[in-house]
């Protein structure tokens, strides 16, 4: 059973019976054949389909958030039962929001040195991709915005807080300064993170609310090659303080604080709102609630 409901769950995230099958390492017909199973066994449709896959029915929309809880369940289950016989082992997979990734490392280092035979898997992605991921079991945790828009029923670990920076060239327009506002920073070539990301959002707000209009000369997903084109000398960023640390600015770039308006958003752990706990995921939440006592993000 616990086979088939996985084979529904990949069928409903790719929406496509071949790239399910190919994620879930079976043939094609062994996958529709291992769903029709499914829906005989309960006595429903559960996708709409005739060749290809057309969504999921009333029923299997029901029956996709049970299987999520199973499967989680059972999985939660075989890593328990593995974690007594051999102590913590296997691989963490985290998703993480690309302004946060420079405070990872101060959660798996000291977890890494209580539980040597633990691997890590971290990625990049946007907040709602985080969650979508989390939801859809692809990923054991995340690091994401806690206070900006919606999380959905998740457990959640406060980490620090992210306030801004304007990166820039001494020489350039508002490089001098040792503080700017919004309004001024959005009237200079910024580069940015593209709009999926929250940050971006979060910046466009600010600058709107300080009375300019954020029209970026550059967009992308990745903060280092932001950073490379301010270090080519002609353009600006903005990014949290902590990041700004971790790349450690040096002159001649410029590391500018931005006021008026005041912004304060918090960064934290999210993980499944699931009990039992899976213990990888249990032992990140005790390294990410250490992390928050001990304030030393923020710093």
């Amino acid at each position: 059973m616990i086979d088939k409901l996985e084979f529904l769950i990949a069928v409903a995230k790719e929406k496509s019976f071949s790239r399910a099958a190919e994620i879930c390492g079976v043939t094609q017909p062994t996958l529709s054949a291992g769903v029709k199973q499914l829906e005989d066994s309960l006595g429903v449709l559960l996708v709409n389909r005739s060749s290809r896959f057309h969504g999921l029915t009333a029923e299997g929309e029901r029956v996709l958030e049970w299987a999520k809880r199973i499967v989680g369940d059972a999985r939660a289950m075989r890593q328990e039962v593995r974690t007594l016989k051999e102590g913590l082992t296997g691989q963490l997979k985290i998703a993480v929001i690309p302004t946060a990734l420079g405070i990872v490392s101060a959660l798996t280092a000291p977890y890494r040195e209580k539980h040597p035979g633990v691997r890590f898997s971290v990625i990049s992605a946007s907040s709602s991709e985080v969650l979508t991921m989390l939801d859809n079991l692809e990923i054991d945790a995340g690091i994401t915005y806690l206070d900006n828009e919606p999380l959905g029923r998740v457990r959640t670990v406060p980490l620090c807080s992210e306030r801004y920076r304007l990166l820039t060239f001494a020489d350039n327009p508002l490089g001098n300064r040792d503080r700017v506002t919004w309004g001024e920073v959005g009237r200079i070539d910024l580069c940015l993170l593209t709009p999926d990301m929250q940050n971006r959002r979060i910046v466009e707000q600010l600058i709107r609310k300080g009375g300019s209009e954020p029209v970026p000369i550059l967009e992308s997903n990745d903060v280092i090659l932001l950073f490379d084109h301010v270090r080519s000398g002609r353009w600006a960023t903005v990014l949290p303080e902590k990041l700004a640390k971790t790349l450690n600015v040096a002159a001649p770039l410029r590391s500018i604080p931005i006021v008026e308006p005041e912004a304060v958003h918090e960064i934290g752990l999210v993980a499944p709102q699931r009990e039992p706990v899976i213990p990888l995921v249990a032992a990140l939440v005790s390294e990410a609630k250490k992390l928050a006592d001990s304030h030393t993000l923020d710093g």
